[in-house]
């Protein structure tokens, strides 16, 4: 099923069009769409779940996320706020408005800033088959996100590894590709590393 709408978005006043696929089971269509058009629909997918939460929408909700969703964290324990949105446990008044969303394929990094709370935040989605499966919630966290290939990726990307042996990345293919920006310099910071299969 596709839904495609047109609005504005709450984000900016351009005016977004958008388009929510529901492709589970469906890894053929989902496949058949150019890096760019997956790379829309990735942004669309995460953005239509922040204002899902907004606005409360429990529904829409699920049909974003997966029902076992893998859930990773890093950061003070008292601000797990996401997981305790999701999961019912605390309707804080905690709102998580991206300041920027930007998409690498099937990742999906959200960034955004909680004036009342003085905390910057990063969330690194991943979607599969139109599905939002991982997240990764950095509180007060700088996060440098790199995309490096394997060896094998250099010789032959048919026959890359779905993983990457520690022995076998390349540094000259290991570039930065987004950093935080919303967190100060005093903040530890990290390194998201994504393996992107050279074409």
């Amino acid at each position: 099923m596709v839904v495609n709408n047109s609005r504005r978005s709450k984000y900016g006043d351009k005016k977004v069009r958008y388009k929510i696929y529901a492709l589970v089971g469906n890894t053929k269509l989902a496949n058949s769409e150019s890096p760019s058009e997956q790379n829309e629909i990735s942004v669309a997918i995460v953005t239509a779940l922040y204002e899902a939460l907004s606005s409360k929408d429990v529904e829409t909700v699920h049909r974003l996320l997966a029902p076992d969703l893998e859930w990773w964290f890093h950061g003070p324990p008292s601000h797990q706020y996401l997981m305790r949105l999701l999961t019912g446990v605390s309707s804080s008044s905690f709102v998580f408005a991206p300041i920027s969303i930007v998409a690498f394929g099937p990742t999906v990094l959200a960034e955004g800033y909680d004036t009342k709370r003085a905390v910057s935040w990063v969330h690194a989605w991943t979607i599969t088959d139109g599905v939002i499966t991982h997240v990764k919630e950095y509180l007060n966290t700088s996060v440098t996100v790199k995309r490096f290939a394997t060896a094998a990726d250099e010789e032959s990307p048919s026959s890359s590894p779905p993983y990457a042996e520690a022995d076998t990345l390349t540094t000259t293919n290991c570039q930065s590709v987004w950093q935080s920006k919303v967190c100060g310099e005093s903040v530890p910071g990290l390194v998201l590393a994504l393996q992107m299969h050279m074409l």
